[in-house]
């Protein structure tokens, strides 16, 4: 493990701008249409059951990573094996979300640019950040969370001078009964984002203060559950559900529509900084557990060393994934969020919870 140490605060900070991250600026239960919000807060809930589960797996080895324990409680071969996998599961949500991004900013804001140089240039940052540590990582954190709280209150107060948001458009509540809402919720929402914070079983141990781990896990996560519920209901408010459900971005949209005073108009910035930010935190996550996971898998002493030639084969996946934007889309939809997912983010965690639970009962007696 990385000889590296961080704050219960920067650890809030981590995983807030971590689920914030893409689920901000992409359509998020749009299938649960104006009750969008309500989903999500409903996902918000299972996201708390998760997270007791990961942190009953780190209760049980406060001092190791994912990687390391899967070993203990399945024994060598099956332990390598899972520890592997889950090492593929992160390259992967790396390359994914980095192939997001970059397609997001090739449509938005540099459409003469090639998509591969966005992705190299955005890759090449992260690397450099994992390179440094989770020090470095947790820091930065520290600094872009005042931004992003900045820009998004901003936000929020210039929809709202403008007159944009409009109240009526997320009635009728629940107009298509409960049963939509809590599908929507299980079956997407609770994955992503909220699903994804099986990645801090990789950065757990790093924290000082143990003991508030569990308390500063679900307080991050109330927090971006509330404020994704809050982005969902403001969409629709300001775009009206067909145009929110149809936008490929409906927070870039509803910022579009902001006009103040006639002259304060088309902020694409903010959305671009919020991109920018989150995707930055999202990738370098997925990106840091990938490498401490190699790492510890293969007995690399130096885990840096592994950092720039993982990037390379992250950005190449990026490229590899799919053809296209819609592509992309159609895999996720069809492959990620119905099986990989659910897989790696309740199943075996599930699982292996079992299996420390008997474990260590039978040390106990």
């Amino acid at each position: 493990m990385e000889k590296a140490k961080m704050s219960a605060y920067q650890l809030f900070t981590l995983i807030l701008l971590f689920e914030l991250g893409s689920t901000l600026v992409l359509p998020l239960a749009s299938e649960a249409k104006q009750d969008a919000w309500l989903a999500i807060l409903i996902a918000m809930a299972g996201g708390f059951c998760l997270f007791f589960m990961y942190y009953g797996l780190y209760h049980y080895y406060p001092d190791l990573p994912l990687t390391e324990y899967v070993q203990i409680l399945l024994g060598s071969v099956l332990g390598k094996g899972l520890a592997f996998c889950y090492v593929l599961y992160f390259v992967y949500g790396a390359a994914a979300i980095l192939r997001a991004f970059g397609e997001m900013l090739v449509t938005i804001a540099y459409p003469a640019t090639p998509l591969f140089v966005i992705n190299a240039l955005f890759i090449l940052v992260i690397v450099y950040m994992v390179y440094k540590g989770i020090e470095v990582i947790s820091r930065t954190s520290e600094v872009l969370f005042v931004a992003m709280c900045l820009l998004l209150l901003s936000a929020f107060l210039l929809m709202m001078i403008s007159g944009t948001i409009h109240l009526e458009n997320v009635k009728p509540i629940l107009e298509e009964g409960l049963s939509p809402v809590i599908k929507t919720a299980f079956t997407d929402s609770l994955y992503f984002p909220f699903g994804q914070i099986i990645l801090f079983a990789m950065i757990f141990p790093y924290v000082k203060e143990r003991e508030k781990v569990k308390r500063t896990g679900f307080l991050a996560i109330g927090m971006s559950g509330l404020i994704l519920a809050l982005v969902a209901a403001g969409n629709i408010s300001v775009l009206g559900l067909d145009l929110a459900s149809r936008a490929p971005f409906p927070f870039l949209a509803s910022i579009q529509s902001i006009e103040v005073a006639g002259f304060l108009e088309r902020l694409d910035i903010y959305f671009i900084l919020f991109a920018m930010i989150g995707g930055f935190f999202k990738i370098s996550i997925h990106f840091y557990a990938a490498v401490m996971g190699a790492s510890h898998l293969f007995h690399v002493k130096h885990p840096s060393r592994l950092a720039y030639p993982m990037g390379m084969v992250v950005l190449l996946i990026s490229m590899a994934i799919a053809s296209s934007y819609t592509e992309y889309i159609q895999v996720w939809i069809k492959v990620e969020s119905p099986y990989i997912s659910p897989s790696f983010q309740v199943i075996i965690p599930i699982l292996l919870l079992i299996i420390a639970f008997f474990k260590n009962r039978k040390k106990e007696v």
